[in-house]
């Protein structure tokens, strides 16, 4: 289990757009399952509607982006802190995504990535967002971990 301080040691984001709260599975190389509280205190309901709040897809495949840098992270970069602080992930595509259930405030999202494919820097990731066992988003997602200072 990785908590909100391990996660961010791992990356970079920080409130209101670090959009993950725990890891509770790592399979380094294969898989990653890690969890957002959805509350209605995030910022982004004050315009996302207000009246009626849904938990906008952008942000829940951003979840699932931020979820996959850290399987990235902790499978290329085990045991050295340092390795990771001089290390950025950049998604280069987001393919397929499909929203089938709108997330609204109180929903704990669940997400669920697999690595598809992983060749060198390169990562390609199936990622799924469930709440309450429902499939709530889908999509494929390509990211490549470089140097800070390139």
């Amino acid at each position: 289990m990785i908590n909100i301080t391990e996660i961010q040691q791992i990356l970079p984001h920080r409130f209101p757009f670090l959009l993950i709260d725990r890891v509770v599975e790592l399979n380094p190389q294969i898989s990653i399952t890690a969890y957002k509280n959805v509350t209605i205190g995030e910022q982004i309901f004050q315009g996302h509607f207000p009246g009626h709040p849904i938990y906008p897809g952008v942000m829940i495949i951003e979840g699932m982006a931020q979820a996959g840098g850290i399987l990235a992270f902790k499978s290329m970069c085990k045991d050295s802190q340092q390795a990771i602080e001089n290390k950025v992930v950049y998604f280069m595509s987001i393919d397929n995504a499909k929203f089938r259930i709108p997330v609204t405030p109180g929903d704990r999202l669940e997400y669920k990535l697999n690595v598809l494919k992983h060749r060198g820097d390169i990562w390609v990731l199936e990622g799924k967002a469930y709440v309450d066992d429902k499939l709530v988003a889908e999509a494929e997602l390509k990211a490549m971990i470089v140097d800070k200072n390139r």
